[in-house]
C-alpha cells in the first residue's frame, strides 16, 4: 500500500492546539538568551523559577485546548500537519502528567543544585528540562512514526546533556557516556523496527496500519514479527525493562538527582505512551480484538509485552535486594514499576476488560508522586552525610521526623501497601489482569511485590530503628525541597484514601474509540 502524505503549513487553529508545545519552545529560547545576558551576580536559580512558570503556562494551555469543544469535529480528535500530529484527550492527560512531573523536578532542583559543586552551569539544568518535556509531549500526540521519532530524539538528546551536567564528576561523565551509547542503540532498534513497518505498509501514518498490516500478513508474516520485536526491544531499553535495564543503575547514580527523577518518571512515561499509541493502532488490528478477525502475530506481540513486564518485575525486585546505594535501588525499583505499567498495555482490550488505559494513567500518576517524592527526600538526606548510601537514612526519624513520615508514605506506596496511591494503582492493574484471565501474571505481580517488601522496609528500618552514625543534628530541609516532598506525600496519601475521583475523571475524559485510535 502506498500513499502520498502532504504536510500542510500551520494554520491559526493549528497554532492554537499546538500552543502548549510551542510555548515551551519559546520560553526555552528566551531563557537561553537570558542566561547569556544576565549579569553574573544574578542568581541562576532565577532561571529555575522562570522554567517552572513556562511549564505552568504550557499546562494551562493544555487544559484550555482539552476544554475547547471546537478542537473536536464530530467527536473526533483534531489532527494537523498531514495527520502527523493528533490532539486528543489521551495525549492531553499524559501531557499534564509530564508537565506536572517536570515542574516538581525543577522545584526540587532549585533546592539541591546550589549545593552540588560538581554542577558548573546551573541554569542549563533548568531550561534544558523544557525541550525534554516538549519531546515527551510530542511522543504522546504523534500521529505517525516520523513525528514520534522526532519527539523521541528531542527527549533523548536533551536527556544525554542533562545527565552529563555534573562536569566535575567522573561518575557523571561515565554515566553520560553509557547513556549515549545505550540510548543510541535503542534508538537504532526503534528506527529499524519502524523501517520494517513502513516497508510492509508503505506508510508512516499510524492510521494506515490498521488496513495495511492485515494485508501484509498474507505475504510477509516473518517481517511483521521482526518489525514489532525490534520496536519492543528498543522501547524496553528506554523503559529500563529487564533484560534491558542494566544501564539504569549506573546512569541514575552518576546523574544529578533531579535528572535521575526525570528519567525515572517523565522519560519512562513518554516511552510507555509511545508503545501504547503504536500498538493500539497496529498490532491491535491483527489480533482477536481487531475488526479484521483474529491473527496469531498480534497476540504474540502482546504476549511479548507481558513477558517483558513479568521479567521487569521479577528481575528488578530481585536485583534491588542487595543494593545499598539509594539511587541504584530506586533505579531498580523503577525497572520493576515499569513492568507494572506495561501490564495494562500488554493485556489488550477484551469484552470483560476495557479499562487498560485508565489503569495505566492512574498508576503512572501515582508512580510520579511517590517516585519524585522519594528522590526529593534523597536530595535532602544526601546533603548531610555527603553520600547517597542507605545508611544515610539512619536515625532520620530523630533528625527530621516530618521528612521521615513523608518517606514512610512513599515507601508504603512503592511497596503497594494500603493506604497509598501505589496500592490502588497496583490493585487496579492486578484486577484487570485477573479479569483478562492472565492468572500467571497475577501470580508474578504478587510475588514481586512480596519480594520488594524486603528492601523497601530496609529504608524504614534505617529511619526508625538505627541511630545516626554521622554525629549530626537536625537536617535542614530547603523550602523548595520540602514543598515537593509534601506535595507528593499529600497527593500519594489522597490517592490512597480516595482513588475514585481521579479514576472516574480519567474514564470520563478518555474514550478508546475517540482518543486512542488515530483517524
Amino acid at each position: 500500500m502506498t500513499e502520498e502524505s502532504s504536510f500542510l503549513p500551520l494554520t491559526t487553529s493549528d497554532i492554537f492546539v499546538m500552543a502548549p508545545e510551542l510555548s515551551l519552545g519559546i520560553v526555552f529560547l528566551l531563557l537561553v538568551v537570558a542566561d547569556l545576558l544576565l549579569p553574573k551576580r544574578v542568581s541562576r536559580l532565577t532561571i529555575g523559577w522562570l522554567s517552572i512558570a513556562g511549564l505552568a503556562i504550557s499546562a494551562t494551555l493544555t487544559v484550555i485546548v482539552m476544554l475547547d469543544g471546537s478542537v473536536r469535529e464530530g467527536g473526533q480528535p483534531f489532527s494537523l500537519l498531514g495527520a502527523s500530529y493528533v490532539v486528543d484527550d489521551f495525549g492531553g492527560l499524559l501531557k499534564l502528567v509530564f508537565l506536572a512531573g517536570t515542574a516538581l523536578i525543577a522545584l526540587m532542583a532549585i533546592g539541591s543544585v546550589k549545593r552540588d559543586d560538581a554542577i558548573v552551569d546551573r541554569a542549563e539544568l533548568f531550561y534544558l528540562l523544557l525541550p525534554a518535556a516538549m519531546g515527551a509531549m510530542i511522543m504522546a500526540s504523534s500521529g505517525n512514526l516520523v513525528t514520534l521519532y522526532i519527539g523521541l530524539e528531542l527527549l533523548s538528546i536533551t536527556s544525554y546533556v542533562l545527565v552529563a551536567l555534573r562536569k566535575r564528576s567522573t561518575a557523571s561523565a561515565e554515566a553520560a557516556f553509557k547513556y549515549v551509547v545505550i540510548g543510541g542503540i535503542s534508538s537504532a532498534f526503534i528506527l529499524f523496527g519502524m523501517s520494517y513497518l513502513y516497508g510492509l505498509t508503505g506508510s508512516v501514518e499510524l492510521s494506515a496500519f490498521r488496513i495495511a498490516l492485515p494485508e501484509a500478513l498474507n505475504n510477509y508474516p516473518a517481517l511483521v514479527y521482526v518489525g514489532f520485536f525490534f520496536l519492543i526491544a528498543g522501547f524496553a531499553v528506554k523503559i529500563a525493562a529487564a533484560p534491558f535495564h542494566a544501564w539504569a543503575p549506573d546512569v541514575y547514580q552518576g546523574a544529578p538527582t533531579p535528572i535521575s527523577a526525570f528519567l525515572a518518571v517523565v522519560s519512562k512515561g513518554a516511552a510507555l505512551a509511545a508503545v501504547l499509541r503504536i500498538l493500539y493502532n497496529s498490532a491491535f488490528f491483527i489480533t482477536g480484538g481487531g475488526s479484521n478477525g483474529g491473527k496469531p502475530i498480534g497476540d504474540d506481540v502482546y504476549l511479548a509485552l507481558l513477558i517483558a513486564a513479568a521479567a521487569a518485575m521479577l528481575v528488578g525486585t530481585a536485583a534491588a535486594l542487595r543494593q545499598r546505594q539509594m539511587k541504584r535501588l530506586l533505579a531498580l525499583s523503577g525497572a520493576a514499576n515499569g513492568g507494572y505499567l506495561l501490564v495494562p498495555i500488554g493485556l489488550n482490550f477484551t469484552i470483560v476488560h476495557s479499562n487498560n488505559v485508565s489503569e495505566f494513567i492512574f498508576y503512572l500518576i501515582a508512580y510520579l508522586f511517590m517516585t519524585i517524592g522519594a528522590f526529593a527526600v534523597l536530595t535532602v538526606i544526601s546533603q548531610s552525610p555527603g553520600h547517597e548510601e542507605l545508611r544515610g537514612f539512619s536515625g532520620l526519624y530523630y533528625r527530621a521526623p516530618w521528612t521521615a513520615a513523608a518517606m514512610v508514605i512513599f515507601v508504603l506506596s512503592l511497596a503497594g501497601l494500603p493506604i497509598s496511591g501505589g496500592f490502588f494503582g497496583k490493585l487496579f492493574i492486578l484486577l484487570g489482569a485477573a479479569n483478562a484471565k492472565a492468572y500467571w501474571l497475577v501470580a508474578i505481580m504478587v510475588v514481586s511485590s512480596l519480594i520488594s517488601y524486603y528492601f523497601y522496609f530496609a529504608i524504614v528500618r534505617q529511619m526508625f530503628m538505627r541511630s545516626s552514625n554521622e554525629d549530626e543534628g537536625e537536617i535542614a530541609v530547603p523550602a523548595t525541597a520540602g514543598a515537593v516532598i509534601w506535595i507528593c506525600a499529600a497527593a500519594t496519601a489522597a490517592l490512597g484514601v480516595a482513588p475514585g475521583p481521579l479514576l472516574d475523571w480519567i474514564q470520563a475524559v478518555f474514550t478508546i474509540q475517540g482518543d486512542l485510535f488515530v483517524r
